[in-house]
Order: structure tokens, then sequence, then C-alpha cells
């Protein structure tokens, strides 16, 4: 069985969920919840948008395209999704990194992407 890690956020505070329509999480809970075994660290809870889509299909994963049979019904810009760490740090260093929910961020993000990064990628920061 595999046990996930504490659901805390970028700020030591409780996870809040970043999506349940479409359910999103390496767990399929909602929110960016990881554990040893998400070796893509699925921790990043960003707001996709159509340039995101695009660059990730370009990149080799289609976000976009329904796969009923496994019960995704395909992104679109507006939805959150939690994204793999490396993925969202490969973007930003493209300059194609999409924002973030900080809130909805793992604190296990931070051993990949740095907080300052995150932060000024923030959708929930004042």
């Amino acid at each position: 069985m595999i046990e996930m890690d504490e659901s805390v956020n970028v700020f030591g505070e409780p996870l809040e969920s970043c999506s349940e329509a479409p359910m999103t999480g390496f767990f399929r809970d909602g929110c960016c919840n990881t554990a040893d075994e998400d070796v893509g660290s699925h921790t990043v809870c960003i707001e996709v948008t159509d340039a995101f889509l695009e660059y990730s299909r370009f990149r080799g994963n289609d976000l976009s395209t329904p796969m009923p049979e496994h019960g995704f019904p395909g992104l679109k810009e507006g939805d959150r999704w939690c994204l793999c760490a490396t993925r969202w740090y490969e973007a930003y260093q493209l300059d194609m990194a999409p924002r973030v929910h900080l809130l909805r961020t793992h604190q296990r993000a931070l051993e990949i992407v740095p907080m300052q990064l995150l932060r000024r990628f923030a959708v929930d920061l004042n």
C-alpha cells in the first residue's frame, strides 16, 4: 500500500484542493498529494492556459485530448491541474510556465522548484 506524505502546502499549512472537476492529483483525490512512488512529483497546482496545453502536447504530454477509458476529460484553459514539478520547472526555463496556486501546491514541490519562482507565478498571493 502506498503511504501518502503529509498533506501540507508550501507554507506548511493544510493543503487545499486543486481540482475535483476534473479530478486531479497522483492519488486522484483532487489534491496535489504525493508519495515516494510519485516519481513525477505531481505537486504543483497550475491554472491551465491554451499556451501551456500546446507546449505540453509538443513535449509529449497531451493534456487536452479526452481519454474516457482512463476517466480523463481533457483539460481546457481555466482548469486547475496537479502538474509534475519537473515539468513546471522545464516550462519555466522555456518561458512557458503557467500560473500556480500556492495554497494548493504540495510542499514537496520545493524540492524541485525554488519558492521564489513559485511566488512569481502565484495566482493566490496579494
